[in-house]
Order: C-alpha cells, then structure tokens, then sequence
C-alpha cells in the first residue's frame, strides 16, 4: 500500500516555500506516495493547484488557536499517516507530531515534545565558519529513509496565475518587491527611489508586495516620475507574482518571502541584504542569483537574526551604505528559462 506523508511548516510564507524541497524529494523517491501539507491559515494559496499533494491542510493560529489546535489533531489522527514531517521547532507542531498517530514521527530535537518523536534529527543553526541552508536542514529530516541529495523548493503557478499575468510580459522589465515586515531587513525607499532613476528607460518596473505594502508603493512611484512603475501590491497572488518574476530579467528583493518566490521557480534574483547576512540559511537558490550588501566590514552587522523596528544604532548604515550601481550591475544578466 502507498504510504501516507504530512509535513508540518506553520510559519511564515518563506518557511513554507523553503519547505516544499520536502515535497519535491518525498514525490521522486516515493511516486505513488500521498503527501499532504499542513500550513496556518492565510499561505494555503502557496500550494494552490501543487501537483504533488494530496490535500493542503489549514491551521487557523490567529482564531482560536487551541481550539483550532485540537480540531487538527483529530484530522490528522483520522489520516493514519506512516511519517509525520515537523519543520519546526515549536511546542503546538510538537503536539501535533506527537499525538499524530503516525507510524514515524519525525522533527527536531529542539521541539519540546521531540521526546515523544521516533526521530529525532539535531538542529544546527547556521554561522560564518559553517553555513547551512534551510533546504539542508529540511533535508536532514528525511535523509534517513532517502538519502543525502537535497532538493530545491518548488512551486507551480497554474495555467489561470500564467494567464492572470500574461498583460505585464511586454517588453523587458524588472520586478521589485520592496517591503518587508522587519525595518532593517527593508531596503529603504529613498534608496529604491535613488536606484530606479538609473535604470534604462524602456524597462518596465513592477512593483510586488502586499496590500499592506501599497503607501510604500506609493511613495516609490512618487519618487521616480520618470520612471514606467505599475503598483501590483495587493493585485496579484503569491503564485502570481511567482510567475510574473519568471519572465523578469532581474528581480530585486529584500531577505524576504519573494525571494524565495524567485527562487521556487528559478527566476533571476538579486537580494539586498540589509541588517541580516546570507549565512544565516536564507539565501537565493536561483541558478542566477546575486547578494547584494554593503561593501564595507560593519562591525555592528549583522544585529539580529530576524532584524528590528528599527536600527538600534541609529545610522542604519547596512542599508544606506549600499550603493546603486550594485544593483544597476544586475541588469547586465540575461534570464535564465524558467524550470
């Protein structure tokens, strides 16, 4: 009988994405295998129309979360999974593992409950002297019934998303999403503004993000009255902007979910890192893809491993100092097909 999978990631829409290298080596080693995918409520449209899962299961964490919690048990205790895959390290994933009823329940040892685990895989955080990516660590999780190879993540805008975008693919443009949650992972806009200006004059820009994103939008628009920029902030879906940025001839992102939107369908990339550093695990995967950070040994970076509300030196130097011309550069890269 075809064994029965679920992998657990309920974090942030990035993690989720990181995630799906998971799915994509479980489907090649186990083709007949079922495999279902637990997210929290709001990033189920990441896994929209995935040809390789069997069912997307929603968490909802923001109403009701215990109770909520365990209505999910109960569902996956129904499945009867032979391997439950926990991503993450935390206390409700590690209920859910646990008392999932699986044959094999498999997570971190950092998980509080990872007692209760038939598997537990060490967690290593990443530094300077040895950096590992997230999609190593996932892999880690499942080596011991696959084997050491690693897959990169992957997501599958479908024919509706291709077709929901198919008006912006004219002519050369570039795709900028220019938020993030954090302040000091956030490229400033002033500094969008100053980069934009430079660019050839028959590249489109469009502008990627969240409703909540669109005053930002607007102040870059604002600032580049010259400029060919559309604000698709709030307009398209995450497997939308996932397909748009595969025809871009470069995409510019924060250390942010759309960067790993490039990445899952290997879209040109180029990654302003401002507070934090790739070494923490969270870089570009693209076959084209480039960091982009300040040039200068900043002994106050990186602050943290997330970022701040704002620079707690004050100068923000990580971000400030970076200049336009490294990211004019990109532009010079020719764009890869698309997977």
């Amino acid at each position: 009988m075809p064994q029965q999978f679920l992998v657990i990631q309920t974090a942030f829409i990035g993690d989720v994405v990181l995630a799906t290298g998971i799915i994509e080596k479980l489907h090649a080693y186990f083709p007949d295998a079922s495999i279902d995918f637990l997210v929290r409520k709001g990033n189920e449209g990441l896994l929209k129309g995935h040809p390789f899962i069997r069912e997307t299961l929603v968490w909802n964490k923001k109403e009701g979360k215990l109770r909520n919690l365990k209505k999910m048990l109960h569902i996956i205790q129904s499945k009867k999974y032979d391997k439950v895959i926990n991503v993450q390290r935390y206390a409700a994933t590690g209920i859910l593992t646990a008392f999932s009823g699986a044959k094999e329940k498999i997570g971190y040892d950092k998980n509080p409950l990872s007692f209760l685990f038939t598997t537990k895989v060490k967690h290593i955080f990443s530094d300077a002297q040895h950096p590992i990516h997230e999609i190593d660590r996932c892999n880690d999780l499942i080596k011991h019934f696959t084997d050491d190879k690693v897959f990169k993540p992957r997501l599958y805008p479908t024919a509706e998303d291709e077709n929901a975008v198919a008006q912006y693919k004219k002519g050369e443009y570039i795709c900028v999403a220019p938020a993030s949650v954090w302040f000091t992972k956030q490229y400033p806009a002033v500094k969008w503004i100053s980069f934009l200006q430079k660019i050839p004059k028959h590249i489109h820009v469009y502008l990627l993000g969240a409703p909540s994103d669109k005053g930002l939008c607007e102040e870059i628009i604002n600032g580049c009255p010259s400029v060919k920029i559309t604000d698709l902030s709030g307009k398209l879906s995450f497997l939308q902007s996932a397909a748009l940025m595969k025809g871009s001839i470069m995409n510019y992102v924060n250390d942010s979910a759309p960067m790993h939107f490039a990445s899952s369908v290997n879209a040109p990339v180029a990654a302003v890192y401002c507070s934090t550093v790739p070494y923490f695990g969270f870089g570009p995967l693209s076959d084209k893809k480039t960091i982009i950070e300040v040039e200068e040994k900043l002994t106050c970076r990186p602050c943290g491993i997330h970022g701040y509300k704002a620079c707690p030196l004050k100068h923000f130097k990580c971000a400030m100092e970076i200049k336009d011309e490294q990211l004019l550069r990109e532009l010079k890269i020719n764009n890869l097909s698309s997977y």
